[in-house]
């Protein structure tokens, strides 16, 4: 039988490893999957070189939305260890100066004790309506929490300092996958469309009733998505 591929899975902000769990699960067999602790560092540079010491040396990388972030800057330390890629529900794009005030006064708010994970007004950003009620808006607030405080300040400030990646994208030759959930609203599906444009041969995705967490509101399809890239 052939070697498990290893694959190194990324989260996105306030996520851990119950992000991918779903995923890692039917994939047994298949890959070797690693989720990346990616609540210690305070750049994407500091979390790439923190991820590539104890990455295997070479690897398919998947990332979400700000491990999407992540997955590029993986990409610029070390692009010859990365075999296959997947971007799912992420952007190639550095923040609007829109989004970079509202991300500076969310961190303000945190600093001053007022941090509060995902609640349920912010819910609706994340996961597709169907799941506001019941085990994914659970799941996804209680991930929050776990994270917690002085993790969420350190993401957003290596969010806060990504570059722009668009013009990394015609360099990309390894197979990649880009998938977006058709509702997501923080990163829209044109965001995706743009990635997959620029990269040479990607193939492109939209998963229906899934909003920014698509391993979590749609287990299966994502599951079989990444297995059908996987055998590329």
């Amino acid at each position: 039988m052939p070697e498990p591929i290893s694959l190194l899975l990324l989260p996105g902000l306030l996520c851990d490893a119950r992000l991918w769990r779903d995923q890692v699960a039917a994939l047994a067999g298949e890959a070797e999957c690693r989720v990346a602790d990616t609540t210690l560092d305070d750049s994407l540079a500091g979390m790439a070189r923190r991820v590539l010491a104890t990455a295997p040396p070479r690897f398919a990388l998947a990332g979400l939305s700000m491990g999407g972030y992540l997955a590029f800057e993986i990409l610029r330390q070390a692009p010859e260890r990365v075999t296959r890629l997947a971007l799912l529900d992420t952007s190639a794009r550095p923040d609007t100066p829109e989004q970079a005030r509202r991300r500076r006064g969310l961190m303000a708010l945190t600093r001053s004790g007022q941090f509060r994970g995902v609640t349920p007004r912010l819910l609706p950003q994340l996961v597709h309506p169907d799941h506001l009620a019941g085990p994914v808006g659970q799941a996804v607030m209680a991930m929050a929490e776990r994270v917690g405080r002085d993790a969420f300040l350190r993401q957003q400030a290596a969010i806060l300092g990504r570059p722009d990646s668009r013009p990394d994208l015609a360099g990309i030759r390894v197979p990649t996958l880009v998938a977006v959930g058709e509702a997501d609203v923080l990163t829209p599906p044109e965001l995706s469309e743009e990635i997959a444009a620029g990269i040479p041969r990607a193939v492109f995705h939209r998963i229906p009733g899934c909003g920014h967490l698509p391993p979590m509101e749609a287990p299966e399809a994502t599951a079989a998505l990444l297995q059908g890239w996987l055998k590329a």
